[in-house]
């Protein structure tokens, strides 16, 4: 009698229960914002680079090669977590939701259209139609996060939350300090136009590039070092490294455009 072979157990609870696990971790964070945010980035950017090295060990045999891969690591991802604790909370919400909406739209619409593939022998999933939707994806969050703040600062949200954030300071008197107009809800109205929508899906198709281009880099890196993911720190999801990739590559490119726009204005 011939057995049935037994088809093999699918992860996707235990990649679901990591995910939960992990948004959690990073909502908690992002609430506390500040120094625990910044020990947050330091963590991450460090567990990343420990992974990086480890690639380019099993990749690389000489000594030369070897160093000055890991030395291009260290500018990588430092360069990328200077970024990440230089800049605004807002900033670094906002690199981790576009690369999110860029991985989601990229998987659903790659999976739905398929097409030719961008560089099969680097990564054979990622598709050219999975890039058009990824690129959608981040010109939406883009526009829909401006317009989100837009009402948050105009519907008075914003100065709602402060008033009671103010009232529980030591020494709050009341009818004093609530209702205080501050700068901290000062912003410009948000014009809804054509320009706008078409800036959004432009700033949305060069993350999605660069995103991707992150994603191939280690993509590349795996292969050569012949493993399927950079660690199994993360159940279900492989390393660190796999699931940042993408925000590495684009806190890393904002801080070169940083770095010209300086020296540009002076």
């Amino acid at each position: 009698m011939t057995e049935t072979p037994m088809k093999p157990k699918s992860d996707l609870a235990v990649r679901a229960m990591s995910a939960v696990v992990m948004v959690a971790v990073a909502g908690t964070v992002f609430w506390a914002g500040g120094i625990w945010l910044d020990i947050f980035v330091g963590c991450i950017a460090l567990a990343v680079f420990v992974e990086f090295c480890a690639l380019v060990l099993k990749a690389t045999t000489k000594l030369p090669v070897r160093l000055a891969a890991i030395a291009a690591g260290l500018l990588y991802v430092g360069g990328a977590v200077a970024v990440l604790i230089r800049v605004h909370e807002t900033l670094v919400f906002d690199i981790v939701g576009v690369v999110v909406a860029v991985d989601v739209f990229a998987y659903f619409v790659g999976r739905k259209f398929g097409g030719r593939k961008i560089a099969p022998s680097i990564s054979p999933s990622k598709t050219w139609a999975g890039l058009g939707g990824g690129a959608l994806g981040a010109g939406l969050f883009i526009a829909g996060s401006h317009i989100l703040r837009d009402v948050y600062y105009r519907s008075g949200i914003c100065q709602s939350y402060h008033d009671y954030m103010d009232s529980l300071e030591p020494g709050f008197v009341p009818g004093f300090q609530i209702f205080a107009i501050d700068d901290r809800c000062s912003h410009a109205l948000l014009e809804i136009d054509f320009t706008f929508a078409w800036t959004s899906l432009l700033i949305g198709i060069l993350v999605a590039v660069v995103a991707q281009a992150g994603d191939f880099l280690e993509s590349w890196m795996k292969r050569r070092a012949g493993v399927k993911d950079s660690s199994n720190f993360i159940p279900g999801h492989g390393g660190v490294f796999d699931r940042t990739d993408g925000m590495i590559a684009v806190a890393f490119v904002l801080g070169i455009i940083m770095l010209v726009v300086k020296q540009i204005m002076g």
